[in-house]
């Protein structure tokens, strides 16, 4: 294989596949999960995504009070993010939500609408916000980033849209470093969550791609140097949970 064909590729799970097919192979995973997302959410982390959402949130420290506050939340289709930043800001707080897949913006676009809260959905890709530059005060994506095909240009994009001063949050997966745990967490990824993928979802083979995501998502260390190279200042990451979950942070100076 040539060194540009290689370039042209993407991880879709523990398979190969070309960039042009990988968007459109994850968009088929999230529309079958749509409805089931945030449910399936509880039971393959036993309510834990709660804890790491929340210290999402407590990262993110949206201002109380009357000062304006704009968060961009990147692959944040069901708004559960930016519903939570928004009840834990003040008046002057609102939130963006993009997300490239439609049924999962359905889903936000009906829970924005039952909490009334000032919240915007927007269709479009991590990799080409349609957004100006210096446009948000935070950024944040959790869970979604290993999803994106080209993580070096989403990287890019979120830095580009910050306001200087601006601050990038990134919740997502990482690896076990509790010796006894490692071994019970792959046991559990490989056997428990694609199952309850076929009996709560009627999709067993979109768990297994997302348990597989996970194993192929750069270590924390590695990510931070990705960030570093988008340009993002103090980059840093949180291991949670053992490692079950890192909390990665940079700036836009």
């Amino acid at each position: 294989m040539t060194k540009t064909k290689r370039a042209q590729d993407a991880d879709f799970g523990y398979r190969r596949v070309s960039l042009a097919d990988k968007q459109a192979m994850v968009d088929d995973v999230f529309h079958s999960v749509a409805r089931r997302y945030d449910l399936m959410n509880d039971l393959m982390s036993g309510g834990l995504h709660r804890a790491w959402k929340d210290a999402l949130v407590t990262a993110i420290n949206p201002p109380k009070g009357e000062r304006a506050f704009a968060l961009l939340d990147i692959a944040g289709g069901t708004g559960d993010i930016a519903l939570r930043v928004i009840e834990a800001g003040g008046a002057g707080t609102r939130a963006t939500v993009l997300d490239i897949n439609r049924e999962m913006l359905a889903v936000g676009r009906e829970r924005g609408e039952k909490s009334r809260a000032d919240i915007t959905f927007a269709e479009g890709n991590a990799e080409a916000l349609p957004f100006p530059d210096r446009s948000f005060d935070a950024a944040s994506i959790a869970f979604g980033i290993r999803n994106v095909p080209r993580i070096e240009a989403a990287l890019a994009e979120a830095h580009r849209v910050l306001k200087p001063g601006g601050h990038f949050l990134c919740l997502e997966f990482s690896s076990v470093d509790v010796p006894g745990l490692d071994r019970l967490y792959e046991l559990y990824s490989f056997n428990v969550i694609p199952a309850l993928g076929r009996l709560v979802a009627n999709d067993e083979e979109s768990y297994r791609y997302l348990v597989e995501s996970i194993r192929r998502f750069p270590q924390p260390e590695r990510f931070s140097h990705m960030m570093r190279d988008a340009g993002f200042r103090r980059a840093s990451f949180q291991r949670l949970s053992g490692g079950i979950v890192a909390l990665h942070s940079g700036w836009r100076l």
